[in-house]
């Protein structure tokens, strides 16, 4: 049974995390969001001007609802991901830094990818956001495309493996949720999934390699799916709306039981409309739906579409934001973040 009640005092709650069109809520958004109820939020730069502004903005959505424990996301990984920036925010450097330092000295590496994401999460958690869509424990590939590329944490699994291991913890001692993307592996695609379907070939036997970082991790609280075709698995639909490879890949052989969120289904990548598109993820397993772009006409008919949260989704909802909290402790963070550049700094790196 779902641990104090979650998820039958949250069973009306819709399997989406939606955008907000700005930075602070519309009367109409206001409206909507508190009859449909979401399972939460995805932040933008457009929702985030300064650090009282995107306070308010938390602040406001947390009391649509009446609820502390609230899932507000945003992808903040360093480097080109990253929604808060300086001159208001820290700079956070990408996730190569952290591969190149563990060529020459990996306990450094992994200290550094550590504390680096502890002062992450506690900037975070200071402005109200509870999980950060970070790590991307895509292995890097040889000449795949560059929307990867220098986001990746390394090109061999355990190295991935290890790094990101680093970042979810210090995302969670700093009060902050991660998330493991993008399963079952996007380090061999060849195009942009924001624009087009990624095809990849590779036998089972190749891909287990893709797995292995995943498999290392799947105690992770969040998980996120990619808009990749694998023809191994299943030539005729990507893994987000593959229920095949949600269920004997993502579930079974990596061994993945947390929250299993899409990727943006707004990406075109997918066919089909943005609620048909959902309609089919959340029937091939994915528990929640990520919505992005905030056009209301897409997230009304996703309300009116899906079905409820499911009493297993909202159990590990509630697992997933247990541990999080908002917090502010700035000085601890500027420590943390001297000591991230004094280590990224035996590697010539720098935010």
């Amino acid at each position: 049974m779902p641990k104090h009640g979650f998820a039958a005092k949250f069973h009306c709650m819709t399997p989406a995390i939606f955008g907000i069109a700005g930075p602070q809520l519309t009367a109409d958004e206001k409206a909507f969001f508190q009859e449909a109820d979401p399972v939460g939020y995805i932040l933008f730069g457009r929702n985030c001007v300064d650090g009282d502004q995107l306070r308010r903005l938390t602040d406001d959505l947390r009391s649509i609802h009446g609820r502390e424990r609230l899932l507000v996301s945003i992808d903040q990984e360093g480097g080109r991901v990253a929604r808060l920036r300086p001159p208001h925010w820290s700079a956070y450097p990408r996730g190569e830094a952290f591969d190149r330092l563990y060529a020459i000295a990996p306990a450094s590496a992994i200290e550094a990818a550590r504390v680096n994401a502890h002062a992450m999460a506690l900037e975070l958690a200071e402005y109200g956001i509870t999980v950060d869509f970070h790590p991307p424990l895509d292995v890097r590939q040889a000449g795949a495309h560059d929307v990867i590329g220098d986001r990746a944490l390394g090109s061999e699994p355990r190295q991935v493996a290890a790094i990101g291991r680093a970042i979810l913890d210090g995302l969670a001692k700093g009060g902050v949720a991660g998330c493991i993307k993008h399963m079952p592996g996007h380090g061999r695609t060849m195009c942009d999934t924001h624009k087009e379907m990624p095809t990849v070939t590779a036998s089972d036997e190749e891909l287990e390699s893709d797995l292995a970082p995943f498999r290392a991790l799947r105690d992770a609280p969040i998980g996120m799916t990619g808009h990749l075709l694998f023809t191994q698995w299943d030539a005729d639909n990507p893994a987000t709306l593959s229920e095949t490879i949600i269920e004997l890949i993502i579930r079974q052989r990596i061994g993945f039981d947390g929250l299993l969120l899409t990727d943006d289904i707004d990406m075109e990548a997918l066919d089909g409309t943005v609620p048909e598109r959902s309609v089919k993820a959340h029937a091939a397993g994915c528990d929640v739906i990520l919505n992005c772009w905030a056009k209301m006409d897409d997230q009304i008919a996703i309300a009116s579409q899906l079905p409820a949260l499911s009493a297993k989704g909202a159990e590990r909802l509630e697992s997933a934001l247990e541990g999080t909290a908002i917090r502010d402790e700035s000085d601890a963070k500027t420590a943390l973040l001297a000591k991230r550049d004094a280590l990224l700094a035996l590697a010539g790196e720098a935010a």
